[in-house]
Order: structure tokens, then sequence, then C-alpha cells
């Protein structure tokens, strides 16, 4: 005969302070006027790369730091201005917070090492999205203790039925308040449930200093430019609100409207060719620009349409054999078969864009 379930005693998590509500209360409102008072600096303008996570698929999965590290300073190398850590690319949804810190801290690492070499401060931008406030910020705050200097924030689309727009505002000028890093916006209908967020609610958040940017991966160029021509407006003449595009099948359209950058996934695999579309178009040489972005937009194709399973699954092609492990995704997704017909169309979908990822590469060896 089974023995009744014996009720569950209330503990407190061990992660967070014992105090007391006047207490608790008190140091919030000490941490957001400190927050508050703190003007962040704008984020340069660039290519931003949102980073896979990768793993080792012999160790259960174990996060592989290595592969980590040896990714991030061939990004770096490459010219990017900004790692993106724990975003949608990165399979943030199937980190524990113990990976997740270990991964930005390796990101961290690596960027402090090559930063004599870079002779510019590099971001280093954390996915830090949760349903609530008080998650959200527990993310960043563990974040900022890795080494992460913004942190990138969707929508809460859980609930989304029952939240306005009112509620919205209220949710990230809450988080912007009391976040120890400057946030960004992260516009990603898919991974929000459907929440698309409009030009005017994002220049409502604009107007937060602390709210410094916003990825648009919605794919709105239109949007982009509200953005870019509003947000100057509405932060009293400053030019300091990054606005960035979610991926390169759109960075030259971005650039002519005014965008600040770009925060692609393909750049993880053409990091110098995306960097290249911004070079062409401030050098005015706007026909090569062009037929780069044609390039560009091929080949992203692929990687929106199979998402970060194809971003893994092109990592050997474009960066060699020995990042086969890189490919592997964690359960319930699986590498894509190398033989199969996905991989095939990635490589011919991919092919233009990988000779001039080569080409650039063999430049900028030789200079």
């Amino acid at each position: 005969m089974e023995s009744p379930p014996q009720p569950i005693t209330p503990t407190t998590p061990t992660h967070l302070p014992s105090v007391s509500p006047s207490q608790s209360q008190a140091q919030q409102q000490q941490q957001q006027h400190h927050h508050q008072q703190q003007i962040p600096m704008p984020l340069p303008k660039g290519v931003y790369v949102p980073m896979p996570a990768f793993f080792h698929p012999a160790d259960n999965d174990a996060i592989d730091i290595p592969a980590t590290q040896r990714h991030a300073a061939r990004l770096l190398a490459a010219g990017v201005t900004g790692l993106v850590v724990h975003g949608s690319n990165g399979e943030a949804v199937h980190l524990s917070r113990r990976e997740r810190r270990a991964v930005t801290e390796a990101v961290a690492d690596t960027v402090r090492h090559e930063a004599d070499a870079l002779h510019a401060p590099v971001p280093v931008v954390a996915g830090c999205s949760a349903q609530s406030v008080r998650e959200t910020l527990e993310l960043c705050r563990e974040a900022k203790d890795a080494g992460a200097t913004h942190a990138l924030v969707l929508p809460p689309g859980y609930y989304r039925g029952l939240m306005d727009t009112d509620a919205i505002i209220a949710y990230f000028e809450r988080v912007a308040a009391c976040s120890p890093l400057p946030i960004i916006i992260y516009n990603f209908p898919a991974a929000a449930n459907g929440l698309d967020l409009d030009s005017d609610v994002l220049l409502r958040l604009a107007t937060m200093p602390r709210i410094v940017g916003v990825k648009l991966t919605c794919g709105n160029t239109g949007k982009l430019a509200r953005l870019v021509e509003g947000a100057p407006r509405v932060r009293g003449g400053r030019d300091d609100f990054f606005v960035g595009g979610g991926s390169a099948d759109f960075i030259l359209q971005g650039l002519v409207v005014g965008a600040h950058g770009t925060i692609s996934g393909f750049a993880n695999l053409a990091p110098r060719a995306c960097v290249r579309v911004a070079e062409l178009f401030e050098q005015g040489r706007l026909q090569e620009a062009r037929e780069l972005q044609h390039e560009l937009a091929k080949a992203d194709w692929l990687a929106i349409k199979y998402g970060f399973v194809g971003v893994k699954a092109a990592m050997p092609i474009f960066h060699g054999p020995s990042e086969a492990s890189c490919a592997v995704p964690r359960l319930p997704f699986t590498r894509l078969d190398e033989d199969g017909q996905a991989v095939k169309e990635i490589r011919e979908g991919m092919a233009g864009a990988l000779e001039i990822e080569r080409k650039l590469s063999v430049e900028a060896a030789g200079k």
C-alpha cells in the first residue's frame, strides 16, 4: 500500500537574499535610482553576431567552451563590432542558468584577451529574456556578473492575450530602470508568441535612456526607417539609439535608410562579407554593395529556412571539417544529415557567399 504524499514545505531559494519586504523595497528603489543616474554609452555601429551554443556530443551535450572561444576569436578577427550570446540562434531556451553564465564568461574572456589587438571596446550582449520582470532582472544581473555589457530582451509574449500596450511598456520601463545592464529590445514575433512591437510603441520605449537599441528580426524595413528618423527626436536630438536589422538579407536596405548596423546569425558563417557590405556602402560603392547583398540574401535565405540548425550545419562548410562538432544542436533537435537534401540546399545556396568569404579572408591575411 502506498503511503500518502507528504506536504511540501516552501523553501527560500538559496540564490536570493533573505530580506524583509521593507528592506527589499528600499534596496530596489536605491538600485533603480542608481541605474537611472547612469547614462550608458551608445552601442557602436556595425555588425553584431548572435553566436550559436556549441556542445560536446560525446560528453552528454556539455557546453564546448574551447569551440565557443575559438569561434568568438574568429569573429573578432573578421572585424565584427560585437558578440551576442543566448539569442534564438544561441539556443538560449535549451540552456540552464549555469550554462548561460559559462558561455557568457567564455566569450567575455575571449574579448578581453583580444582587446589589445582590437583597439576598441567590444560589446558582449547577453539574451536575458523571461516572462516576469523579476526573472528578467535576475538574468540581467547574472549576465553582468559574467562579463556582459548589454542585455537583449524579448517582450513577454506568453500571456500575450492578456497584455495591452501599457503593460508591455511598463515591463520594459521597470526592467530598464532596475537592470545593471543597458537594454536592447529584441523584436522577434516568432519567439514572442506573435507579439510584434510597432514603431509607435518602440518610439515610446526609446524615450527611456537605458534602453539603447532594438533588433528588428521582424524584417520590417519601413519600421526601421521610422525608428531611425524618430529616435533622435524623442531622445533630445541624440543619435544614440541603435537600430539594426535582425538578418543578413537586408543589411544594405537598412543602411540606405540609416540603420546603425545588423545583428545577423548568418554573420557566424560569413562575417567578413557582412562587414564588407557596410564598408562598400560607406565608401559610396553602391553597385558592389548591391551585388554582395544579393549573394548574402540568397545565402541567408537558407539560414532563415533551416534556422539555427541550418547555421550549425554550415559551420564545417565555412570554417573547415575540424568544426564538425559545432554542427550538433541539443535535443530534441538533431544534426542535419550531411548527405541529405537540406545540407545539399545549404551548400548550393551558400556557395557564392562562401567563395566571397574565402576571398576576403585571403585579402585580410595578405595585409
